[in-house]
């Protein structure tokens, strides 16, 4: 697994509300790039295996959204939620959760994943191409720190969750200021 220094140039396929849509589905495609999501802006990214999954729903992306507040306090612009899911199945994920302010990104074809070195099979659980469960704090593009979960493996039987929740990274981040 190779120790980036940058967030890899991507652009994210995503979709947003246009009520010039007509329909029951009023939105439309907008690429994002790595500069628009990254630049200039301090970021905290959590990366999950999949929107709908039990730790990710239950856990791991509660906790980001509960504690979002006291990420912004210490000057996080944005905290962003990765997984290898389309924006479809983000939106709905979201709107299940009740999201309001983690902003879910999707890396529909894993490209960023890939990139970032994350991504793992996970054909023991049907899932096929994932991400890897890590977090990273991001400043203007630089990877300043990363926790990724112990066992990085394709098809691993277990599905760590130690290290890359909100509460450690929120103590990162705190560590800093003082």
């Amino acid at each position: 697994m190779a120790v980036l220094e940058r967030v890899p140039d991507v652009v994210f396929k995503t979709r947003v509300r246009d009520e010039s849509v007509g329909g029951s589905n009023p939105f439309r495609w907008q690429d994002l790039t790595t500069q628009d999501i990254f630049g200039g802006k301090k970021v905290v990214l959590f990366a999950l295996p999949g929107a709908f999954t039990p730790t990710c729903s239950s856990t791991h992306l509660p906790r980001y959204e509960e504690l979002y507040d006291e990420f912004r306090a210490l000057g996080i612009d944005a905290v962003i939620c990765l997984s290898v899911n389309d924006a479809f199945v983000m939106y709905q994920w979201g709107k299940q959760q009740g999201v309001k302010n983690v902003f879910l990104l999707p890396d529909g074809s894993g490209e960023f994943t890939r990139k970032m070195g994350m991504l793992v099979r996970k054909d023991n659980l049907g899932f096929g191409m994932r991400s890897w469960r890590y977090s990273m704090y991001v400043n203007d593009g630089v990877i300043e720190k990363m926790f990724i979960e112990p066992n990085f493996s394709d098809d691993c039987p277990i599905d760590p969750f130690e290290v890359s929740d909100a509460d450690t990274m929120l103590n990162y981040l705190k560590s800093l200021k003082s």
